[in-house]
């Protein structure tokens, strides 16, 4: 599912699902922390260039990518290229992680580095080995590198690699066989993270969620669904997580609430309570996994497009954007993150781009409101 799809997806049934639910928000006292996660995403050596303009920034922290070099000299970026039959070494990513021991984090600490789903073309079946080292590397850089822990894009950006009905073998092997060797292989990866970056935090784009809304709460066959291997992954997730190990559920389905702050409790209930059904260990579950949320403050702009001189004329107002970002501040365990298209929070040149500063003072006034 891209992000367009997820779009009219999230627009289809979000307000047929969250209409009247309420919640008891958690008891859980955390500090409440901004992430930036946007097409302005960093790497390691453009951290350590502009920190001291990334501190500036209302956030705690943000979502970053390692690149490293090719033969030809090109920079490669092992995001796109690690869920796959090729195995990353050490000596490749060691530039970036010298980076991020060099940068001199002061407030601007709670970064994660992002590790996707793809390409994706390696069979549930296939050896799963350089998969498990990739993923391993990846925690141990992040925990060297004196960041919060991983961000696990689980979006099918290439390879349809949740959808039963799209796997290589699934005229020859059930539903019941491709889960079961999903959630194998979501235990190996929790277990390559952990020895990586013992007690992480891992950062999900979205968890559980996402498959019980596409299943209609739990109507429709997880067989059926677009992501409904993404289950039984998680299931091998929760089951290997151990110590102080913790998974966020970012919730990037409130990008489509639409300005209603309602929306947001009625989320939090169905991630901590709702989908239960289709969790393999609801007690652990709920013991794992926090809740956060993500909001596109630039929403839809390639077809609503982006003013980044009159405010007014976007989808959210400044005004707007406090508002729904306090409310989801004030829901979540934790993390509330920020997605942006157009809009540059940092650049080359240490400024914003195409960003009123306006939507920096919304950001840094819906956390005061929270403060005690």
């Amino acid at each position: 599912m891209t992000r367009r799809s997820l779009l009219l997806f999230g627009l289809a049934i979000s307000c047929a699902l969250f209409g009247c639910a309420t919640v008891q928000p958690s008891a859980r006292v955390s500090p409440k922390l901004l992430i930036e996660f946007g097409w302005d995403e960093p790497d390691t050596a453009f951290m350590r260039r502009h920190i001291a303009q990334m501190e500036r920034s209302p956030f705690d922290g943000c979502v970053f990518h390692v690149t490293y070099a090719k033969p030809d000299g090109t920079l490669g970026q092992f995001l796109w290229e690690a869920w796959s039959a090729r195995a990353f070494t050490e000596a490749e990513l060691q530039p970036a992680s010298a980076d991020l021991k060099a940068t001199r984090f002061t407030r601007f600490t709670r970064n994660f580095l992002r590790f996707n789903t793809v390409p994706g073309d390696v069979d549930w079946f296939d050896d799963f080995s350089a998969i498990q080292s990739n993923a391993r590397l990846a925690a141990q850089i992040a925990r060297e590198g004196h960041a919060a822990g991983i961000l696990l894009d689980l979006e099918q950006y290439k390879a349809p690699l949740f959808d039963y009905r799209k796997q290589r073998d699934a005229g020859a092997r059930s539903w019941d066989a491709y889960a079961a060797q999903a959630r194998r292989r979501g235990r190996e990866v929790m277990e390559a993270f952990q020895q990586g970056y013992p007690d992480l935090t891992i950062f999900l784009t979205f968890g559980y969620s996402v498959v019980w809304l596409e299943s209609k709460s739990g109507e429709r066959p997880l067989a059926d669904c677009e992501y409904g291997l993404l289950a039984p992954f998680l299931d091998g997730m929760v089951e290997a997580a151990s110590g102080r190990t913790r998974l966020v559920d970012g919730y990037e389905l409130a990008y489509f609430h639409n300005k209603d702050t309602a929306a947001f409790a009625a989320a939090y209930r169905t991630v901590k309570e709702s989908l239960l059904p289709i969790v393999a260990d609801p007690a652990k579950y709920r013991r794992l996994v926090s809740v956060g949320f993500g909001l596109w403050m630039d929403f839809d702009s390639k077809a609503r497009g982006w003013d980044g001189v009159d405010p007014s004329k976007n989808f959210y107002t400044p005004d707007e954007f406090e508002t729904s970002v306090r409310k989801a501040l004030e829901i979540a365990d934790e993390y509330v993150w920020i997605y942006t298209e157009i809009p540059r929070w940092w650049s080359p040149e240490g400024r914003p781009v195409n960003l009123p500063e306006t939507y920096a003072g919304a950001l840094r006034r819906a956390r005061q409101a929270l403060t005690p």
